[in-house]
């Protein structure tokens, strides 16, 4: 399998490739396309997918600081 994750300044990892999406208890989860958006902050209604929530809280992921370039 190959899949690119990127992770979006302050926002969702975005997965794009060949991957397997599972549950905790390995349950496959369908993800119904080819480029996924998973929630990083904790706060999204449909986890792992991102509903966008991250900017309403205003949420800062941590990380390096040098990508702030």
């Amino acid at each position: 399998m190959t899949s690119i994750i990127t992770p979006y300044e302050d926002g969702p990892l975005i997965v794009r490739g060949d991957f397997e999406l599972r549950t905790a208890d390995g349950e496959p989860i369908d993800p119904s396309r080819g480029t996924i958006a998973l929630c990083r902050c904790g706060k999204s209604a449909i986890k792992p997918f991102c509903d966008g929530t991250h900017k309403t809280i205003q949420f800062k992921a941590p990380g390096d600081d040098s990508r702030k370039g």
